[in-house]
Formats: structure tokens, C-alpha cells, sequence
């Protein structure tokens, strides 16, 4: 036996005793690693998405009457719109951050399924460099500059209470940062239990403490971004723990002698940019969206908005968290040049997202008008918008069906490296269509803040399909090309 032979027998034998549970269901049988891996984090973001729907209510003035806190000026209609003023940029936060985790996460799937464990180390070190002064670069200026941002945007009569709401979250969006790229690292490399810890225990804690900063210290709409801060500041610090102290993860990081490796930057960024850029796309659709509708109807349009949209955001989760999923095994089937398991991952998580995406539209159609009167029962001036509301929700559910074909689409895209193409797909929905629609369908046909709900839905089916059918044809052409090789060789 030659000195080579050893040296990958050895080799071998690390990568083996390396390997932890997620990464044997990354590398296993396709259709079980997509279930193992999506259960979790379904689980996880509906837990996170419930705490926005249930933040709504407290903002709301939902805990006034319990506390004794109805003297509170800055709950109900008016801190509901600033919290909705605020959501966009907040957006824009959560879009880098996510953006910078679905790079990291695909490279370290792909590394993996490649089998190169001080690739995926290398990987996971930079991305928390990147991270750290990605927040502290991008958050300086949304905090100093706070309070003309929203008087910019139209927030008139709750300027104050969205600046006040901003800042705080602002000035701690770092622990914001920190955690979503420590979650990528996890779900990168199959781990998505711990993931969901991580993710409900945050989300649970920013739930019990809302009402304590809202009510008991009687701070109002500023103590729910306190709420949202601490809770994040509590679950990085157990981030911490896992990944630096415990070191029971499959990438290990030794910071000693560290240097930025160009390659690696270069292959963090083909994905997460236009990653980054995809959901900051959306963040400033929102922005362009609010400002259409503050034009057709004022703060009250906003209200309706925001509290449409915490739903909606309900009603999308499934898909966001097969999503997930289908980043880590699609990129580790591509990372090990399996194509065919690529386009078994593809179609099987469109079946099942869209089974799931009929019966939520169906369930939240029926339910609308129970649903709204959860927002609106403890405020006057949100059971006037209640009628709104339900035609809101009842409107929407129109496309979440065909949401699953482009958030599947692009996550494929994604899992392969091939960022760029989720992102054309993407702000041909957001930047081109949607305010496209909105404008057209509330202005020229005259259909006011109802056509603005219509072309949310317009936009979105039509994205939706030209991703589904790029991402069908794309992977045609791996596996064409595949077959090609092997029959050459």
C-alpha cells in the first residue's frame, strides 16, 4: 500500500468520524432530507411569524384593558402604521442578512456534498467576518438618520412614534445580523433542529416580553423594538455558545492567522448578493407600495397593509421554510454532481408546497373575517378598517398557490450557486410588475386600494411561472450535459 493510498484511506476516515446527523441527511435519500430538513424550520418560522402577527396585536392596543394601560398614547391605529413605516427598512435588514446566510449556507452544502470539510470551515469563518461589518456599516446611517427617513416617506401623524420604534431597532440589528448568518451556518450543514431552537426560543421570548415593555414599563410602540432587541441579543448569545464554545458543529472555526480568501468571498457573494438584492428588491417594492398607497389613502392604507401583510406572511411560511430546506440539498446533490436527485428535490417540494399552499389559502379565506377581528376589536379607529381588511386577506389568497413554483424555483437556483438567475426572476415580480400593476390598476382603472391588492396577486403568478419554467429547463440542461460527459468519457 503506497503513501497515497494511506493518505486518502486517512482522509476518508476523518471525513467519516466528522460527519454529524445533518450532514449524513444531506447526503442521503433526497425526499427524506427535504421533510427532516423543512419540518424544522416550518416549525421554527411559524413560531417567529406568529410573534409578528401577535407584536400587531399588542401594538394595537390588543393588552391595554388587561394592563390597565389604555392612558397609552402610543398604541393602536397610528403605532400600527408607524410600525409599518419602520417594516421596510427593517426588511432591508432582515434581506442582507438572509442574503449573506443563503451564500454562506449554499457554499457550505456545496462543499460538502464535494466532500471538502476545510472548505466549509473556510466558508463559515468568513461569513461571520462579513457579517459583523456588513451590520455595522449598513445600520449607522438608518440610525442617525431616522427621523428624516420617515417624514420623507409620508409618515405625518406618526413620524414620532416610527422614529422612536426605528432607532431602537436599528441601533440592535447587529444581534439581528449575527443570528440569521449563525442559523445559515446550521442549516448549511443539515442542522436545521438546532436552527429551530435557536429561531423559537428568540421568537418566544420577544413574545412574552412585549407586553412588558409595552404595558407594564409603558413604553409604548418603542418597547416592542425593545422586546424585539433583547430577545435577539439572548438567542445570539446562545448562538455563541453552540458554535464557538461547544464545538459540536461539523465546521469548526479557528480564527488564528486569519486571512480573506478571495475565491471564497467571490462564491459567498455569487450567491448571497443576489440573494441580498432579491429580498432588498422586495423591501423597496414595499417601500414603493406604501407610497402609492399612502397617496390613494393615506395612514390608513398603511394600517391595512401592515396588518395584511403579517398575515400573508403567515400564510407563505410553509413555503419559506421548505425553502431553506431545498437550499442545503439542493446544493449538496449539485456540490456531488447528482443531478437527477436535483430534479427529484425540485418537483417533489413543488408537490408538497402547493398542497400546502391551497388548503392555507382556503382555510385563511374562510376564516378572514375571525382573523381581522383579532386586530381590530380593542381599537375604534382599526374596526373601521375592518372591511378592508378582510378583502385584503380574501384577495391575497389568490397567490399563494402559485407562490410555490417561484419560491421553490429560486431556491434551487440558489442551493446550485446560480444566484443571478433568482434574482432576474425576482425583481421582474417586484420591480418591474408590482408597482407596475399597483399603479396601473389603482390609478388608470380606477380601482383604488383594491387594485393595489389585485396587482400583488397579478404580479406574483406572473413571476412565479417564468421562474418555475427557467428553473425546469435549467435543470434539463445539468443533467443533458451530465449524461454527455459520462457517455465522452
Amino acid at each position: 500500500m503506497n503513501d497515497t493510498t494511506v493518505k486518502k484511506i486517512n482522509s476518508d476516515k476523518l471525513h467519516r468520524m466528522n460527519d454529524t446527523k445533518g450532514v449524513k441527511t444531506l447526503l442521503g435519500e433526497p425526499k427524506k432530507a427535504v421533510i427532516k430538513l423543512a419540518i424544522p424550520m416550518i416549525i421554527a418560522m411559524s413560531v417567529t411569524t406568529i410573534y409578528n402577527f401577535v407584536d400587531t396585536l399588542w401594538v394595537s392596543g390588543f393588552g391595554a384593558n388587561w394592563f390597565s394601560a389604555s392612558g397609552i398614547a402610543t398604541v393602536g391605529a397610528g403605532a400600527v402604521a408607524a410600525v409599518g413605516f419602520v417594516l421596510p427598512f427593517f426588511m432591508m435588514i432582515i434581506s442582507i442578512s438572509t442574503g449573506l446566510g443563503v451564500g454562506c449556507g449554499s457554499a457550505i452544502s456545496r462543499r460538502i456534498g464535494a466532500k471538502d470539510k476545510k472548505g466549509a470551515d473556510n466558508v463559515a469563518i468568513h461569513s461571520i467576518i462579513l457579517t459583523i461589518l456588513t451590520a455595522i456599516i449598513f445600520t449607522i446611517p438608518l440610525f442617525i438618520f431616522s427621523d428624516k427617513i420617515f417624514t420623507s416617506i409620508g409618515a405625518i401623524g406618526s413620524a414620532g412614534m416610527a422614529a422612536s420604534y426605528g432607532k431602537v431597532i436599528f441601533a440592535g440589528s447587529i444581534f439581528l445580523f449575527f443570528s440569521y448568518m449563525a442559523n445559515a451556518i446550521l442549516r448549511g450543514e443539515g442542522d436545521a433542529k438546532r436552527a429551530m431552537y435557536a429561531m423559537m426560543f428568540g421568537a418566544g421570548l420577544n413574545i412574552f416580553l412585549d407586553p412588558v415593555f409595552i404595558y407594564i414599563f409603558r413604553l409604548g410602540v418603542t418597547g416592542a423594538a425593545y422586546a424585539t432587541v433583547l430577545s435577539m441579543a439572548i438567542t445570539s448569545s446562545i448562538l455563541i455558545y453552540w458554535l464557538f464554545l461547544r464545538k459540536d458543529t461539523y465546521v469548526t472555526f479557528n480564527f488564528h492567522d486569519f486571512k480573506f480568501n478571495k475565491e471564497i468571498l467571490k462564491d459567498i457573494f455569487r450567491v448571497g448578493l443576489p440573494a441580498s438584492v432579491q429580498q432588498l428588491s422586495m423591501s423597496f417594492t414595499m417601500l414603493l407600495l406604501i407610497f402609492i398607497i399612502t397617496l390613494v389613502s393615506g395612514d390608513n392604507g398603511v394600517t391595512v397593509y401592515t396588518i395584511g401583510w403579517r398575515i400573508l406572511s403567515i400564510a407563505i411560511l410553509p413555503l419559506l421554510g421548505m425553502a431553506t430546506a431545498i437550499i442545503s440539498v439542493s446544493g449538496s446533490a449539485f456540490g456531488a454532481h447528482t443531478y437527477e436527485k436535483l430534479k427529484t428535490v425540485f418537483t417533489y417540494s413543488i408537490k408538497v408546497s402547493l398542497i400546502i399552499e391551497i388548503t392555507v389559502a382556503a382555510t385563511i379565506f374562510v376564516l378572514a373575517p375571525i382573523i381581522t377581528a383579532a386586530f381590530t376589536t380593542f381599537d375604534p379607529g382599526l374596526k373601521l378598517l375592518s372591511e378592508d381588511i378582510v378583502l385584503f386577506l380574501k384577495i391575497s389568497c389568490l397567490f399563494y398557490p402559485g407562490a410555490a413554483f417561484g419560491i421553490m424555483s429560486s431556491s434551487i437556483f440558489q442551493g446550485t450557486g446560480k444566484g443571478s438567475y433568482a434574482l432576474i426572476s425576482t425583481l421582474l415580480r417586484t420591480i418591474i410588475l408590482a408597482p407596475v400593476f399597483a399603479f396601473l390598476f389603482a390609478y388608470v382603472l380606477d380601482l383604488g386600494l383594491v387594485g393595489i391588492w389585485y396587482a400583488l396577486v397579478v404580479a406574483n403568478l406572473i413571476g412565479s411561472a417564468v421562474s418555475f419554467t427557467w428553473c425546469k429547463l435549467y435543470i434539463r440542461n445539468l443533467i443533458m450535459k451530465n449524461e454527455k460527459t459520462i457517455n465522452v468519457s
